[in-house]
């Protein structure tokens, strides 16, 4: 879903680099000894005590709060860096017996696609974690001079049913807006009409909102770079959420409709013109119930590396909200910050290549290859490396508990919420963090 950032951190870049040097000064003989002891000190200091140490400080920093201790993951003190392959492949179907519980208590957006039915079936699990599911079902589209809203045939009236009956979570289908943005956005005919096709799909359909996603898209006609366009989209988007709290949704508990929106990280340090920024947020702030921000996709097989670096992650947030100053700071709590429930094999030769892989995938990977778990400081992700049949190298990063745990903890100290794409992607164990 989301675009590939322009930094990324090399694996392994922050790897430790001690080592001891040889003395080029001479040794009397008596010294001999305390010199050798001061080596072994040195050497122990270097490559024991410090890795230990830092283990132990991520132990510490991430341990588990009394709300978490319930958790399968943490009573199994599973949530660390040293990790192993056989722990990830003994462990990763195993979890709490009550799996109601809430341990994250912010509003979680989950995302389910069509094509993954672990998805279907971990939302029907795992529902009471989370607040709002989102099935990718929709696509309005531009048929001539018409709209058509596409995509109630992937819609599943019984797993709707099922939902309702495991949990209080609202759902919330997808739309992607695929209609040309010069004529919806410069027409108020064409403005109505797909406003009235989504809004009468939820009714129809028992919905309890939608999640829209057209930001990326219109960037790509370049309609964010003219500031009257850019004024009319964000003005399609106020108009179609003040429509939908005009209705009561039917199953929950006859309250408005709502609109959650996705938006994208800024792809430098600086907000370029068609970024969505604080000015944005803020205009649409009333309308919309909440924001998706795809904080994932940072790397790609052109750029190997991790999926979301950590630094990455917050400094999105802070161009997002802004200074103090902008009156944003007060819309934390609507933005679900992105976690990615995927991960990425890349191939390290010279023509690279690669791309995402599912959890599934993963543990053929560690069971074929029994790879070293390395953690990466930086990007406060794991990964390993290994060879396929044709002797090339490649490198995977994918999601693990203290990945996931430090994500939650950072959409935590910002108040805000977290979406995750998408369930069927990820291990069962991972649910026992929410």
């Amino acid at each position: 879903m989301a675009k590939k950032g322009d930094r990324r951190v090399v694996p392994g870049s922050n790897r430790r680099k001690g080592r001891v040097e040889s003395s080029t000064r001479q040794v009397p003989a008596g010294d001999s000894a305390s010199s050798n002891r001061r080596l072994i000190v040195i050497f122990f200091i270097f490559f024991i005590v410090s890795p230990a140490l830092s283990i132990l400080v991520y132990r510490f920093k991430y341990s588990p709060d009394t709300n978490r201790t319930d958790s399968y993951v943490y009573q199994r003190g599973l949530v660390k860096p040293d990790v192993t392959y056989q722990e990830i492949l003994a462990e990763n179907t195993r979890v709490s017996e009550n799996t109601s519980a809430r341990h994250y208590t912010y509003p979680v957006l989950a995302y389910i696609t069509p094509w993954n039915s672990r998805g279907h079936d971990s939302a029907k699990r795992f529902n009471s974690k989370f607040t709002h599911l989102s099935p990718v079902w929709y696509d309005l589209k531009s048929q001539g001079s018409n709209l058509i809203l596409e995509g109630r045939h992937n819609a599943d009236g019984g797993w709707i049913s099922d939902l309702m009956m495991a949990g209080d979570a609202l759902v919330l289908p997808r739309v992607v807006l695929e209609a040309f943005p010069e004529e919806l956005l410069t027409k108020k005919k064409q403005r109505s009409r797909a406003i009235n096709l989504i809004v009468n799909e939820c009714k129809e359909m028992g919905y309890d909102g939608i999640v829209l996603e057209s930001w990326s898209r219109w960037a790509a006609y370049g309609i964010l770079h003219d500031p009257s366009m850019r004024n009319s989209a964000l003005q399609f988007i106020k108009q179609l959420g003040h429509a939908m709290h005009s209705v009561t949704s039917e199953g929950n508990n006859k309250q408005p409709l709502q609109l959650v929106y996705v938006i994208g990280p800024a792809h430098s340090e600086k907000l370029q013109e068609h970024d969505f920024g604080p000015k944005d947020l803020k205009n649409l702030g009333d309308a919309v119930d909440g924001f998706s921000l795809m904080t994932y996709d940072f790397s790609g097989p052109h750029k190997p590396g991790p999926n979301a670096p950590l630094k990455w992650i917050s400094s999105t947030m802070e161009l997002l909200l802004g200074s103090t100053s902008n009156g944003v700071q007060n819309l934390a709590h609507k933005i679900f910050l992105g976690i990615n429930f995927y991960g990425n094999d890349f191939s390290l030769s010279d023509g690279r290549g690669g791309g995402a892989i599912t959890g599934s995938e993963y543990l053929s990977l560690l069971e074929k290859h029994g790879p070293v778990l390395q953690w990466e400081n930086n990007s406060g992700e794991h990964l390993f490396f290994y060879s396929d049949d044709n002797h090339v190298n490649h490198a995977v990063f994918y999601p693990t508990l203290l990945s996931i745990s430090i994500r939650l903890e950072e959409a935590r100290n910002w108040g805000c919420g977290i979406s995750i794409w998408e369930i069927g992607q990820g291990l069962d164990y991972f649910f026992d963090l929410l």
